[in-house]
């Protein structure tokens, strides 16, 4: 999509923002542009509309590195496009502001923030009848997806028609030759007729996937579960790997053996490796996005075979660069930096503070990285 947010210096509701910024947004092709950043192949394969916001998006995301040869533009329906606040959060429930934004992914720069206390944020979008959600078998080519060692997919796009829905089934479906297939379960309110066709589906896209990303308040949200991350587990055992973020209190995952059944009893109690990670403390600017970029660090981490704490760590760094931008997409910390900031002790880790372009915390002073066009420039202080 084409996105929309207030110009500097505008505030309040949509109905009060005389001027906005635009920029991209769309929760895979910002997992694409991410993970190609950090030095990954990355292709995009999705539907734009043959108009002027079309083009903008495909070139915009190429030169990220991404490849989108296999992005298909279609003359009779529209690029979607949406507006927001800067409080937009991942579920769209009633109770979402600017202080609890950071739950999506973890990060959180106000802890013990008074939720009644900011404004909410608000988003708009316009997406029905929009050339993505045309999306269907029998448009997608086949050979786009093939030879890939990760097929990731959003619960965002299985809202938008019958056919993208159609098409994720499929995609989720068990085969001999499917990658490992990442799902992230993206609830957002407004794009549903209704919570329970939204519980249902994403339930059903969730259980047929290798790797699932869900936070806390999604999985209450659209499966009315609640009691944590081991409750979440119980009510999701299917996946191999499962990760529940945890707004301020960082992110769990549950790792089974390649070789369980994810149906045995055994599976079911206690045959998973549990690992958590907190979350440094981050200076947000905006949420939006930050979910992705998460799902993007954490990706890059399993595909460099990294172990459970350092892809938790890698997946939270990368939330928190975007955190710290206005837009959807934040250059990621390039590969030297991220992997000696993830690789600090934990009572290191736990003093991280990140700011636009600036980490602090106790013995970080040898983790600055090379600036440049492979990654974002960090002034790294000692505390």
């Amino acid at each position: 999509m084409v996105t929309f947010r207030p110009a500097q210096g505008q505030s309040g509701g949509l109905g009060a923002v005389e001027s906005f910024d635009r920029g991209i947004g769309g929760a895979e092709s910002n997992v694409a542009c991410t993970l190609a950043r950090a030095g990954h192949a990355t292709r995009w394969v999705s539907r734009v509309g043959a108009d002027g916001f079309g083009g903008h998006l495909v070139e915009e995301i190429a030169s990220w590195g991404v490849d989108t040869s296999a992005v298909r533009r279609d003359p009779d329906r529209p690029t979607g496009i949406y507006f927001r606040t800067a409080g937009e959060r991942s579920t769209g429930t009633e109770r979402e502001t600017e202080a609890a934004a950071a739950t999506d992914t973890g990060p959180e720069s106000r802890p013990g923030a008074d939720p009644d206390d900011t404004p909410r944020g608000e988003v708009a979008y316009y997406r029905a009848g929009s050339a993505a959600s045309a999306m269907s078998r029998e448009n997608t080519d086949p050979a786009a997806l093939a030879d890939t060692r990760v097929l990731h997919l959003s619960g965002i796009t299985a809202a938008l028609s019958a056919d993208c829905l159609a098409l994720l089934r499929h995609l989720t479906a068990p085969r001999p030759d499917r990658p490992l297939v990442s799902f992230d379960v993206n609830y957002r309110m407004h794009l549903w007729p209704d919570a329970g066709t939204a519980g249902r589906t994403l339930l059903e896209l969730a259980r047929g996937s290798d790797l699932v990303f869900v936070g806390e308040d999604e999985a209450e949200a659209a499966w009315g579960v609640t009691g944590g991350p081991a409750a979440v587990r119980a009510a999701l055992p299917e996946p191999r790997r499962l990760v529940v973020k945890q707004g301020a209190s960082g992110a769990t995952l549950f790792e089974r053996p390649e070789s369980a059944d994810a149906q045995s009893e055994s599976t079911r109690t206690g045959a998973d490796t549990v690992t958590h990670q907190p979350a440094p403390t981050v200076d947000v600017v905006a949420a939006v996005g930050a979910g992705d970029a998460f799902a993007a660090g954490f990706l890059s981490a399993t595909l460099r075979d990294l172990p459970a704490a350092q892809r938790l760590r890698h997946g939270h760094l990368m939330a928190a660069a975007a955190l710290t931008v206005p837009g959807d997409l934040a250059r990621p910390y390039d590969r030297e930096t991220a992997d000696r900031l993830t690789a600090l002790p934990d009572d290191a880790w736990a003093t991280l503070r990140i700011g636009a372009g600036r980490v602090t915390g106790r013995g970080v002073a040898g983790a600055a990285g090379a600036a440049g066009d492979a990654g974002q420039s960090v002034e790294v202080v000692t505390a």
